[in-house]
């Protein structure tokens, strides 16, 4: 039987050959999944052994980390927000950038919260919890659709689930504000080969990126009432044009803070 030590060293040196650069670090938290104990502990005992059956499970999981599957969707979780969602390969893996979006929805007293493109559900759900608001979470694809409401119930969460393309053809009620976390990579961008894996729709938007936000925006515009706010998430360098898009739609940009954008409704009307 394999020890801890002897294990982690094999393994961290398998991972780094394929390009795995949190090599150790997987190897941690695969161990900590399956052993059920804290990484100082492991790490403070590693004559630990470790029986034949739990080596083929580490060993299957580190295959899988070698073809550089994300490692949330091998544990089947991740955290956001300090709570921990449920993802598969359906959804895009929450990222701690979008988090942004929470601490800065909290100035904003909405009355409805409306997280268009929710994926897995990690946004709106940690709103809901933070929030005594109701909230509305639109994606168009119902694999997400499932992950999210799989997400609510284990968070016993009470939320609106709607399939839907953005917000077309629904009617806006007073004092909402949207959460907007779409796909915004540009197509020829580079990106590394876990995310890859992940659900490509979920993560490209056109050319430049901002398709879907041109989308969104034109959208907002054809209603007689109108968001207050609208959260954005994009990279730092689609920002100007992301504001400009904005402002052709009567929002001003009033705040940026690193991937997120909070844009304020200019229209009387809102």
């Amino acid at each position: 039987m394999l020890t801890i030590h002897n294990w982690l060293a094999q393994t961290e040196k398998t991972l780094l050959a394929h390009d795995v650069m949190t090599a150790r670090l997987d190897c941690l938290v695969l161990l900590e999944d399956l052993l059920g104990k804290d990484r100082a502990h492991l790490l403070a005992h590693p004559e630990l052994e470790l029986t034949s059956e739990q080596e083929k499970m580490l060993n299957e999981q580190v295959a899988r980390r070698a073809n550089h599957e994300p490692l949330a969707y091998i544990r089947q979780k991740v955290e956001f927000y300090g709570r921990e969602f449920y993802v598969d390969e359906r959804v895009l893996v929450p990222r701690p950038e979008t988090e942004t979006m929470i601490d800065l929805l909290k100035d904003l007293k909405p009355l409805v919260i409306v997280d268009v493109g929710t994926g897995s559900g990690a946004i709106a759900i940690t709103a809901k919890k933070l929030f005594p608001k109701e909230v509305i979470a639109i994606d168009n694809d119902p694999g997400c659709l499932a992950v999210a409401r799989k997400n609510a119930k284990l968070h016993n969460t009470s939320i609106v689930f709607q399939e839907n393309n953005l917000m077309e053809g629904m009617a806006i009620p007073p004092g909402i504000v949207i959460l907007a976390n779409l796909p915004y990579v540009p197509n020829d961008f580079g990106v590394n080969k876990a995310a890859l894996n992940e659900p490509h729709q979920a993560i490209f938007g056109g050319v430049d990126g901002l398709d879907l936000y041109r989308e969104l925006f034109a959208q907002i515009t054809q209603q007689d009432m109108k968001p207050s706010h609208v959260l954005t998430e994009s990279l730092p360098p689609q920002h100007d044009e992301l504001a400009n898009i904005a402002k052709k739609h009567g929002y001003s940009l009033i705040k940026t803070d690193d991937f997120i954008q909070l844009f304020d409704c200019t229209d009387e009307l809102s």
